[in-house]
């Protein structure tokens, strides 16, 4: 009998442990919200991000902190 792998296209693969930041994609599976959700957090500035080409990487620490309800997602509480 022969099996064949079937690919998952919303497979969710989570950042390593060890990784300083998250992408838009785990947060969003982090969050149980929509792409769209998560960009418009991005822009309200509660955590700290940086664009890296086409592409958002989220400090670990700072989203952490904001979901945690500490004060001030970022260093200094603002983007």
């Amino acid at each position: 009998m022969r099996r064949e792998l079937t690919f998952k296209p919303d497979a969710f693969i989570p950042a390593e442990t060890n990784d300083r930041a998250y992408t838009v994609d785990d947060i969003q599976h982090i969050l149980k919200v929509s792409k769209t959700t998560v960009y418009r957090l991005l822009r309200s500035k509660q955590f700290h991000y940086v664009r890296v080409g086409g592409q958002y990487r989220i400090s670990k620490k700072s989203f952490e902190n904001w979901f945690d309800g500490k004060e001030g997602g970022s260093e200094d509480g603002i983007c």
